[in-house]
């Protein structure tokens, strides 16, 4: 039988001297067989808990740090199934998560901060040297190691269940499909609740045996300070990351030879931002994903970022696609439809809430939510999402690629469109644009647009912004966005 933790282990002996994790939290550089080695420390600590196989561990705290990594690899070891708790949430809110989980166990850094039932355990208080011997009973393949729960900007958080196949799929494709290398370094700043964290290079470079650099939070400098000092070789971020980098004056002195290529995800990257980077000789890797079938399931590479701006790639190898109309019949080329995936990388289902799953999951297919079309060259392009699409004047507008013409514009950073009621028209655009202080108006805008969009797609509303409001997981909150919007026509 297959386990999944096999990686680490094998690691552990074949590069047991090289490292694998850098804490920046505590200074701390372990070596493959030092991870592997407090890895099975956490796994005694668990059982000396009563943490059984099955049994779901909870884990709090308000950064990233070296725990979110131990425990979840050791939950593996004993075969009980670790969740990251989102700290962003207020204290109430994660409360009704724990209480839904029930957890066997809760751990935290600290003094205890949520009220809940579940025995709690302080880390900070544990001695890992008192603790060495565990009964094995690892993870298999088809057991649920790992979950998360989705941000809830639209309802009710879902748990997506993790299993074996699934983490390690992504593992295996990612470090072909991106061509990682065991000498690759990175730096992981992405909150571990959210997928991007664990799945999009983390988990891959310690399967592949490259070093995984911890930040608790994403600071400009400190990127430019690992790229430098620690060698950073590939990087993960969100479009509004990149263009923070970009707007930092170190941006133009920063040594980047160490770095062999940017991976962005989250939603496309602007021709001129693009450009900026690809003046001081970096590259961008694009990739496309979400949480219930993993963040790489496309990838667009750095010689098409110009020539198929806005793309997310073509469909990775462990990826089957397919895109559907309202009537469930495939979509041809160009033409708008849900995006259905499937493959060893879809999640076993939402915990305790198998209806909402079998609503999403369908004849072996996952239906996302979002609407996608593709050219003549098989390149895939994110048009919004089935929620986010709105009708004017009986026409259907897809957000996404009025977004995409509009950021064409020199002074246009970024774009984000929502809709709002409109008496003559059903719904119309109302677009929010990052302008770095230059003032766009809706007329100069809808004039830029007349050769790009049919003039329904046109936004009637305008309003610049040096900041937009983002979910946890760093993409644009639209929710917050479109109440905003509300108010300024009202």
């Amino acid at each position: 039988m297959s386990y999944w933790i096999e990686f680490l282990e094998k690691n552990a002996h074949e590069y047991g001297d090289k490292i694998a994790v850098i804490d920046q939290g505590t200074n701390r550089r372990l070596t493959y067989h030092e991870l592997n080695a407090e890895v099975d420390q956490w796994a005694a600590v668990l059982q000396a808990h009563d943490v059984r196989k099955n049994d779901a561990i909870a884990f709090l705290n308000t950064h990233n740090c070296l725990e979110h990594v131990t425990l979840m690899l050791a939950c593996s070891k004993i075969g009980a199934f670790f969740v990251p708790l989102n700290f962003r949430l207020s204290n109430v809110e994660i409360e009704n998560v724990v209480k839904t989980l029930s957890p066997k166990l809760y751990l935290g850094v600290g003094t205890k901060t949520l009220n809940v039932e579940t025995p709690y355990l302080d880390v900070k208080n544990v001695k890992l040297s008192e603790y060495k011997n565990y009964k094995e009973e690892k993870s298999t393949l088809d057991d649920t190691i790992l979950m998360l729960y989705t941000s809830g900007s639209t309802g009710v958080p879902k748990g997506v269940m993790f299993h074996g196949n699934m983490l390690l799929s992504n593992q295996i494709e990612t470090c072909k499909g991106w061509g990682l290398k065991p000498d690759d370094v990175t730096l992981v700043e992405t909150p571990f609740f959210h997928t991007g964290g664990y799945n999009v290079l983390l988990l891959p470079l310690l399967y592949l045996g490259g070093t995984v650099i911890l930040a608790q939070s994403f600071v400009p400098e400190n990127v430019f300070n690992c790229i430098e000092v620690e060698k950073v070789s590939v990087y993960f971020g969100v479009p509004t990351m990149f263009q923070m980098l970009l707007e930092k004056p170190r941006f133009k002195s920063c040594d980047f030879s160490s770095v062999r290529f940017f991976i962005s995800g989250g939603a496309a990257c602007s021709i001129p931002m693009i450009e900026e980077y690809q003046n001081r000789g970096l590259m961008f890797k694009q990739g496309f994903g979400l949480t219930e079938v993993g963040p790489n399931c496309f990838l667009l590479d750095e010689e098409d970022a110009i020539k198929k701006s806005g793309s997310i790639g073509r469909p990775m190898p462990h990826t089957t696609v397919r895109v559907v109309n309202k009537e469930g019949i495939d979509c041809s080329v160009d033409e708008p439809g849900e995006l259905l995936l499937a493959g060893p990388h879809v999640c076993a289902g939402y915990y305790k809430n198998s209806k909402a799953y079998q609503e999403t999951f369908k004849d072996g297919f996952f239906y996302t939510g979002d609407l996608v079309r593709f050219d003549l060259d098989g390149f895939f392009y994110v048009v919004g999402r089935i929620k986010d699409m709105y009708i004017s004047g009986g026409e259907n507008v897809y957000p996404g690629e009025v977004e995409k013409q509009i950021t064409s514009h020199q002074d246009i950073a970024e774009a984000v469109v929502v809709p709002v009621p409109s008496e003559k028209w059903g719904e119309v655009g109302f677009a929010f644009l990052k302008t770095d202080g230059v003032n766009v108006t809706t007329e100069s805008l809808r004039d830029y647009l007349n050769p790009l969009l049919s003039r329904y797609k046109h936004p009637h509303f305008v309003h610049c912004m040096k900041d937009f409001p983002l979910l946890p997981n760093g993409k644009v909150d639209r929710k917050n966005l479109k109440s905003e919007a509300l108010k300024f026509i009202s």
